[in-house]
């Protein structure tokens, strides 16, 4: 995966652990203005592959060119999860969304999706809301929302945290709030005093962000460096100028404003 010369073996891990850069995103809404923007910021970290955590689609009116561009992104994809969003439409299962506006929104998406989308989503690894995988000598899972839910429900720092002990990192979406924090589980392992940590990272979200900072949002991890929170300006009103009167309720546009 990516460039060997750039994987070296990171201390006191074993001699399976790598240094590698996974460029982590999630939440895109088809909003392509802030997916080119990121694409193009992440470019100068040179990452090793990409881990998508769901909900390329629905809200923003460029569904079908964001799934295009990540199709076409030249890096390995340790995951393609399917969010809460992608499920929906593509099982047109639509009473899971907590307002009509919402439902009108995913329907009016559905019907604008090309037969070349759908068949990229449905290629996808992730289409049940998460996938477990190694990567560097680390073991991941990846889930748009939880173990408890992977589709509609999301990980928060009030836990619950079982069921994820057996991993190094756990990469999670949905809650469109960039965030990460250690799980420390009692395991026995005197070396460790006891204990193991697995680290929960959110990226927030690149399309719709929801922490009052309207920039595109993403996470690179560097195995040996450390996380790194990227948040990355756009033409916000270049991309609200897409929705067009009638089609989907206005507040998908301008809650962009705002990242709220």
């Amino acid at each position: 995966m990516g460039n060997p010369q750039r994987m070296k073996k990171k201390a006191g891990m074993g001699n399976e652990a790598m240094e590698v850069k996974l460029f982590i995103l999630s939440d895109i809404h088809g909003n392509m203005t802030a997916l080119k923007a990121v694409l193009k910021d992440v470019q100068q970290f040179g990452p090793d592959a990409v881990a998508v955590l769901g909900d390329v689609i629905d809200y923003g009116m460029r569904s079908n060119e964001a799934v295009a561009q990540l199709e076409e992104l030249p890096l390995p994809k340790v995951c393609y999860l399917w969010g809460n969003h992608e499920y929906a439409i593509l099982k047109n299962y639509f009473s899971g969304f907590s307002s009509a506006r919402g439902e009108r929104c995913a329907r009016f998406t559905a019907a604008g999706l090309t037969e070349e989308t759908r068949q990229i989503l449905m290629q996808a690894d992730g289409r049940c809301g998460w996938a477990a995988f190694s990567f560097g000598g680390f073991r991941f899972l990846a889930v748009h929302g939880s173990l408890q839910d992977p589709f509609w429900k999301a990980i928060t720092p009030q836990g619950p945290f079982e069921g994820y002990e057996a991993y190094d990192y756990v990469l999670s979406g949905h809650s469109h709030v960039a965030q990460a924090f250690p799980v420390f589980y009692d395991t026995g392992h005197s070396e460790m005093r006891g204990k193991k940590r697995t680290v929960f990272i959110n990226p927030g979200s690149v399309g719709q962000p929801r922490n009052h900072d309207p920039r595109a949002q993403y996470i690179l991890l560097d195995t040996e460096q450390g996380l790194c929170f990227r948040t990355v300006d756009y033409d916000i009103p270049a991309e609200q100028m897409l929705y067009r009167n009638g089609e989907v309720d206005v507040f998908y546009r301008d809650r962009l404003t705002y990242g709220i």
